[in-house]
């Protein structure tokens, strides 16, 4: 799956057969897998070679956001729901891929984010693993997809406004020549309000994407996602070094702007200077 904001999810899907005990193995086999990882990675690369015509500003950015989704339909216990609440302990291990001993409010936590549509089917969603009961299940992964790729995407934005931030403060704290050139007080102030122009559009984009118009329950799956994944906090913190870049570029304007005034007085004051000495040369002259 492509995103037009830049992201690309890569997604691999292995048949479940055997005993649920074993579940606990995979999840922990497949955290951080790094063969995976570097298969993804290949891909992608060959993705971009392909498509790079239609990409502004290829870049293969070192972040990635791996998660597991384990999606039962099927099993040998008399009823589904018997099975993910006589089974939380074993449940909370496989979402936290965790084989050692967990408290009883961890296991609590892990088991905390779930939802159900219907008897027969529910979602219990954690920070590193989804486990979904239940057929046609299709559009909850679909949900939790891009949940995924949202918090990926506020990771590297939230990393690339630090960095702007860190630009800004050189910018504005650097001192600036004694005869500066025209238009260098600008520079700094455009080169800052790109970035701020291109981390908001980003920003818009990746919260725009998903729409779930008219489908209530994957709205909730939604919220409890982004609940799950902090993506509020993220949210207010790309929106606060956001305020915060438009605040030290509003200061680099207000400076330059300063900056200008002070040289066209420095200009009129030597044109008037001049003016006045030009004025006594003919009596310098008898």
């Amino acid at each position: 799956m492509v995103y037009d904001f830049g992201a690309v999810t890569i997604t691999y899907r292995f048949a479940l057969n055997g005993p649920f005990e074993r579940l606990l193995e995979l999840s922990e086999s497949l955290y951080e897998h790094q063969q995976l990882l570097t298969e993804s990675r290949t891909r992608v690369e060959q993705l971009v070679r392909a498509i790079q015509p239609t990409i502004e500003r290829p870049r293969i950015a070192r972040e990635v956001e791996d998660y597991i989704v384990f999606s039962i339909e099927s099993c040998s216990e008399p009823q589904s729901a018997s099975l993910w609440a006589s089974r939380e302990a074993d449940l909370a291990h496989i979402l936290r891929g965790e084989r050692a001993p967990l408290s009883d409010q961890e296991t609590k936590d892990a088991m905390s984010c779930r939802i159900s549509f219907g008897l027969e089917d529910t979602a219990l969603i954690d920070w590193h693993a989804a486990v979904l009961f239940g057929k046609d299940m299709d559009d909850v992964r679909a949900v939790l997809k891009f949940a995924n790729v949202e918090l990926l995407e506020m990771r590297i934005l939230d990393k690339q406004l630090d960095q702007a931030l860190d630009q800004a403060y050189e910018a504005l704290s650097r001192k600036s020549p004694l005869l500066p050139l025209p238009g260098s007080h600008d520079k700094g102030a455009t080169h800052i309000a790109q970035l701020q122009v291109d981390s908001a559009l980003l920003f818009e984009r990746v919260t725009n994407t998903l729409k779930l118009l008219g489908d209530q329950y994957l709205a909730r799956v939604s919220r409890l996602a982004s609940q799950r994944f902090h993506l509020e906090a993220w949210d207010a913190s790309i929106l606060r070094k956001l305020q915060t870049l438009e605040s030290i570029y509003g200061k680099m304007s207000d400076r330059a702007g300063v900056r200008r005034m002070e040289m066209l007085e420095w200009i009129i004051i030597v044109l008037i200077t001049v003016s006045i000495a030009v004025s006594f040369l003919p009596m310098a002259g008898h």
